[in-house]
């Protein structure tokens, strides 16, 4: 059962983006222009999301892949287009309405999105997990607890990505405590990559996954490090690196 710290944080999150900034992030998500500051943010998400798509095969025919916090579905439909079934789902209904919108015909039987948790109990098993970006914004027992939940839903890969502990991050997520709670989003949590290995191999409902690549990415203001967790079972594993 998720703890009480994480239902408080993910009802901080719902609000956030179904509310304060759900037209930043349909415009972030979009072709629209967007200030300086924004762009790098698009920037370094367009990289992250190639990322995770680069260590998913190219051809996805017959597998099942969970997008938990899947936002407005672009790296949903990309999976889709490989011949992924998707199970795309989000705590805010607005970015949900937004990813139905943009749902091309020829994926509409390929893709389902969904309002939810995405550890809420009653999803069947997928081959693939990923969830970029949703992970940033919880502390680290909590966050190692998604993790442990994503990794029970999956049968070969999780891909996740974490804020990883830098000076810069660290000092914006000390600078934020000084704003008013309603002139702020829901904290990036930095949590450093030392420890949250120490987590993961001292998680029991981990004790089948081995942590494959990982790759951090600084883009302006977006930071973010993307890890990939491989069930003991699966084949051709392939090499860790960090670049």
């Amino acid at each position: 059962m998720p703890s009480t710290s994480y239902q408080e944080r993910r009802s901080q999150v719902e609000a956030y983006f179904d509310r304060t900034a759900a037209e930043t992030w349909k415009r972030l998500t979009s072709d629209a222009p967007v200030s300086g500051i924004r762009a790098t943010v698009r920037a370094g998400r367009d990289e992250m999301r190639a990322t995770l798509l680069g260590w998913l095969p190219e051809d996805m025919s017959g597998k099942r892949l969970l997008d938990a916090g899947c936002g407005t579905g672009m790296l949903a439909l990309e999976a889709a287009r490989r011949g992924a079934q998707v199970y795309a789902v989000d705590l805010s209904p607005t970015l949900i309405e937004n990813a139905r919108e943009r749902l091309p015909a020829e994926l509409a039987g390929q893709v389902e999105f969904a309002v939810g948790d995405m550890l809420a109990p009653g999803q069947d098993a997928f081959d693939y997990v990923v969830s970029m970006d949703s992970v940033i914004h919880y502390e680290r027992d909590d966050a190692l607890g998604v993790i442990a939940g994503l990794a029970e839903r999956a049968r070969e890969r999780v891909l996740f990505t974490f804020a990883p502990r830098t000076f810069l991050l660290a000092l914006m997520h000390a600078v934020g405590q000084f704003f008013p709670r309603s002139d702020r989003s829901p904290a990036i949590v930095p949590v450093a990559e030392r420890a949250l290995r120490r987590g993961i191999a001292a998680e029991p409902r981990l004790a089948g996954w081995q942590v494959g690549r990982t790759r951090c990415i600084q883009r302006g203001f977006y930071t973010s490090q993307a890890m990939e967790l491989i069930a003991s079972t699966a084949s051709n594993a392939p090499t860790e690196s960090n670049v």
